[in-house]
């Protein structure tokens, strides 16, 4: 397998398994750390060991696994291993897992060795995609982002209980490239300012109804999130999401097309990059009204609409030194509306 980054000789790492039927695959994990030169110590929860022994990881690791806060003869686990290891993977990461780290409790060795964890933490999560997207789960992990650690997503496929869904855990390469940034973080966008626009626009019908799209903001979200890790100041200006604004990362929130075309205008000159991800509604209700409209009283099949702004095209209109970066959704003949849309914004 080829891999990017510096190699991981004379690294000491901590990997981390627990109870998921994912666990298999931290076999595979281990050895690609091991070749790419990691000498890796190996802590298994309780629920681990019922997947995978731990002689399976000792053989592979060349060491001891650790599995009992208490082992005779191994005082202070929870000390000794973090303060050796240059960074933890945790891989897979079970609900029950972000839950205690998320919360601070601390039964066993992985969840109290987490308190005294002083270097990066990597969660690779697996599990049921409805557990991956229940609102606790949800709100354990933007805690754990919020104070630093590293959450690397799980993929979309077929899962252990015969449905598909997003719980799968991440391929073993795309753990090993997170681990090379987090070991090896890029500043070389220090001093950069970047202003990013992300997620929808909701433009009002009545007080109570709107139209929107699609969009998640997750793309938005990610670029400032890559940006500030790499050291540049990032002012995000968002449309209603579901997303926790990243570590660093200033948040200006919007509402309208209108309200993000001011938020962008009003802090243009300070950046020196600007790229609107955004999905800015292109249409907006032409009267929008003041109180809600009764189902059986009025008729919505005449709702009048009129072009929003194009705020792209203004910021291009008054555009100094700055780059501009913009994205278009596109159903059809993708590259020729995009060279329009070029034409129509330069």
């Amino acid at each position: 397998m080829q891999t990017t980054g510096p190699s991981l000789t004379g690294v000491r790492l901590v990997l981390a398994v627990t109870g998921s039927i994912a666990a298999y695959k931290a076999v595979g994990l281990l050895r690609l750390l091991r070749r790419e030169g990691a000498t890796v110590h190996v802590v298994m929860t309780t629920g681990a060991c019922r997947f995978v022994t731990p002689l399976t990881f000792e053989v592979l690791s060349g060491s001891h696994v650790a599995t009992d806060l208490f082992e005779a003869h191994q005082e202070m686990l929870h000390l000794s291993l973090p303060e050796q290891a240059q960074a933890i993977v945790i891989a897979p990461a079970t609900a029950n897992c972000l839950a205690k780290a998320a919360l601070g409790l601390a039964d066993d060795l992985l969840s109290t060795m987490l308190l005294t964890t002083q270097c990066p933490v990597i969660f690779a999560p697996a599990m049921d995609g409805d557990m991956w997207h229940h609102p606790t789960v949800v709100e354990h992990v933007a805690a754990l982002r919020t104070r630093g650690a590293i959450i690397v997503e799980p993929e979309e496929g077929p899962l252990a209980s015969g449905r598909s869904g997003q719980g799968r855990l991440a391929d073993e390469s795309r753990i090993l490239s997170v681990l090379h940034a987090a070991l090896h973080p890029r500043r070389d966008w220090s001093g950069r300012r970047l202003l990013i626009s992300a997620g929808p626009t909701q433009e009002a019908i009545d007080p109570v109804r709107f139209i929107s799209n699609r969009s998640s903001g997750k793309m938005g979200y990610a670029l400032a999130e890559s940006a500030q890790a790499r050291g540049a100041e990032v002012l995000l200006v968002s449309g209603p999401t579901a997303l926790t604004p990243p570590v660093g990362v200033e948040l200006c929130p919007v509402t309208t097309a209108e309200d993000m075309r001011k938020a962008m205008m009003s802090r243009f000159t300070w950046s020196d990059t600007v790229i609107m991800a955004a999905a800015v509604a292109d249409f907006r209700p032409a009267q929008p009204a003041t109180q809600k409209l009764k189902k059986r009283q009025q008729s919505l099949t005449n709702l009048a609409l009129t072009p929003t702004d194009d705020i792209l095209k203004e910021l291009g209109e008054r555009r100094t030194t700055q780059v501009l970066v913009g994205f278009a959704a596109e159903t059809q003949d993708l590259l020729a509306h995009a060279r329009e849309n070029c034409k129509l914004r330069v």
